[in-house]
């Protein structure tokens, strides 16, 4: 072999290197930043585009795909603790044409936090609404989805503001009273009596802490590597003492059953989706939902916990466009009678 072929292969190797390095390198010592590339990188696969809004002093931030159309924009509110980018294993299996907007809620991730603001559910959910303004996302009728903390607020949005949307989505929400106890409220009524409510199982602050609130909201069990657990808890770390004030305001009788409160006065069809094996939140309450809500469609998921965006994303992705496109035929049939 030659000098040129040497130093060719040489340089070919360094430069296939240097990269692998970085990654291994990463993945060691800076887990909590591969887990941003990854969500960056995701974001741009799937053509979502982050921007801000901004209503009087409160910044919002948001990621969107597509321009509003003849079919309904989409508008998602993710659960408590996570953030936007939660949709995007939804977003993957939804139609490009599709308006998409995915808003980080008030106090999470670019959205501002404030110690002033009101995080009750109802003043999520008129913050909700300045967004909504903001953008002008209401000049039509839109698709409301929520999980979690977001289907609370989601639920009594729809009941506050019935104008702005034309149907609802809830998965898995929060705000119901459940005559049955999850695992999850279980376990914060013993922290309550130890008197160790700092504790709460959805605010880890360990990577053995991650890994048990995993196997709570998840009924399918990932294999999750150390470092990516410790990555996760990293990038959680910095925001544990906003979590525990945010979690305290809304298991606080004024809303920890919002959405009960506000079920009766929902005049949109709503589509009610539910893991059977929710731990967090008992599958018990899409029966309180489709008595309450006179066009309810409820869809309970075998092999499924709380995690249904995580764990079932093309089912779920599939659900709604099911929904849609049913209560636009029924839409066009009423136009034909």
């Amino acid at each position: 072999m030659d000098l040129d072929m040497l130093n060719m292969f040489v340089i070919a190797g360094g430069t296939l290197a240097i990269p692998i390095l970085a990654f291994v390198a990463s993945f060691l010592l800076w887990p909590s930043a591969l887990i941003r590339i990854y969500y960056w990188y995701w974001r741009r696969a799937l053509g979502m585009q982050v921007r801000y809004a901004t209503y009087d002093d409160y910044q919002f931030c948001y990621s969107y795909r597509g321009r509003p159309g003849y079919r309904p924009s989409i508008l998602m509110l993710h659960g408590f603790s996570a953030h936007k980018d939660m949709w995007l294993s939804i977003v993957k299996f939804l139609p490009k044409n599709l308006h998409l907007v995915c808003v980080d809620m008030p106090g999470h991730e670019g959205t501002t936090r404030s110690d002033l603001d009101d995080y009750s559910i109802s003043g999520q959910a008129k913050r909700i609404h300045q967004f909504v303004e903001c953008i002008k996302l209401n000049r039509k009728p839109f698709h409301l989805v929520g999980t979690s903390m977001g289907g609370n607020v989601a639920g009594v949005y729809a009941a506050q503001y019935p104008e702005d949307i034309c149907s609802l989505t809830l998965i898995c929400p929060a705000g119901l009273p459940s005559t049955t106890d999850s695992k999850f409220i279980k376990q914060l009524r013993e922290l309550q009596e130890s008197k160790r409510i700092d504790r709460i199982p959805l605010i880890p602050s360990t990577p053995e802490e991650m890994a048990d609130m995993l196997k709570l909201c998840s009924y399918v069990r990932f294999k999750v590597p150390q470092q990516i657990l410790q990555g996760l808890v990293d990038v959680r770390i910095p925001h544990n003492e906003f979590y525990r004030k945010l979690f305290l305001e809304i298991v606080d009788e004024k809303s920890r059953h919002s959405l009960h409160e506000n079920m009766t006065k929902i005049k949109a069809p709503t589509q009610v989706i539910w893991g059977k094996q929710d731990q967090v939140l008992d599958v018990s309450g899409a029966s309180v939902l489709a008595g309450a809500i006179p066009d309810c469609h409820v869809y309970i998921l075998e092999n499924c916990g709380h995690s249904v965006v995580v764990e079932r994303p093309r089912k779920t992705a599939n659900l709604i466009l099911e929904f849609l496109a049913l209560l636009h035929s029924i839409d066009n049939n009423k136009k034909q009678a």
